[in-house]
């Protein structure tokens, strides 16, 4: 399974990957229904997760912006997880810069989007990424614009795939009426988007777990591809080789 991590530059993308890994690290997202089965990519997560940890030479800070110079497709962190019935499901996670999106939104045949193109054709689900700190700010209706533009562009490429709008820094308080438009603008193309909002910050939590970090990673966890549908048999074998015939 592919998750499709979408949003714009700075959104906090590479930030909630990197908070969900250290949850897993801890053990929290493990329950009777789901364990952590292991990783092909430790490197690349904890070289996100880095920054998030407190060091005797420095405190927690933000992970390093994503850079979009020097390549072409996504960065892809790994991680599979062990059901109680013993079956292991492999997840992609995409860490991409944002400015591949923005490009994509605007022209999706961009030369400097081909990034953006790939997620947006291997993903089993996208992850809608709305920044409420630039919607709060002085660029805020430069922001809300941007959002809706790549809401639009999502919604022409997705296929009826799963998506999910994702508040993050939703510690970030944000005019009533800008947070309703993006979501009705959301929701108006694509009325089967659940939504979640998140922040790696929560002071009522004494666990240190973040605000609804654990929801929209259980959420992710759960969604399945679409079953495969395989032509009848054409002859009487076992071996899956003959099986369907050779064309």
């Amino acid at each position: 399974m592919v998750v499709g991590v979408v949003g714009p530059q700075n959104a906090g993308k590479t930030t909630l990957l990197a908070a969900w890994y250290l949850l897993i690290g801890r053990g929290v997202v493990c329950s009777e229904k789901r364990r952590f089965a292991g990783s092909y990519s430790f490197a690349g997560w904890e070289a996100l997760a880095g920054s998030l940890r407190w060091s005797p030479r420095s405190s927690p800070n933000f992970p390093p912006h994503t850079s979009s110079r020097g390549g072409r497709a996504p960065g892809l962190l790994h991680a599979s997880f062990r059901a109680d019935s013993g079956d292991v499901r492999s997840y992609l996670f995409t860490d991409a810069p944002g400015e591949w999106f923005t490009k994509w939104s605007i022209n999706r045949d961009a030369p400097d989007a081909e990034g953006a193109r790939w997620v947006a054709l291997h993903a089993d689900m996208f992850l809608l990424i709305a920044d409420r700190q630039a919607l709060a700010g002085e660029n805020r209706g430069s922001a809300r614009s941007a959002l809706q533009v790549l809401a639009r562009r999502l919604a022409a490429e997705r296929a009826n795939r799963p998506v999910a709008l994702v508040w993050t820094k939703a510690d970030v308080s944000i005019a009533p009426e800008i947070e309703a438009a993006v979501r009705d603008s959301v929701l108006k193309l694509m009325p089967d988007a659940h939504e979640f909002f998140v922040s790696i910050s929560d002071p009522s939590d004494d666990e240190s777990n973040g605000h609804g970090l654990l929801d929209l990673l259980n959420w992710s966890l759960e969604i399945r591809r679409a079953r495969l549908s395989l032509p009848s048999p054409q002859a009487a074998s076992s071996d899956l080789l003959f099986m369907f015939g050779v064309k």
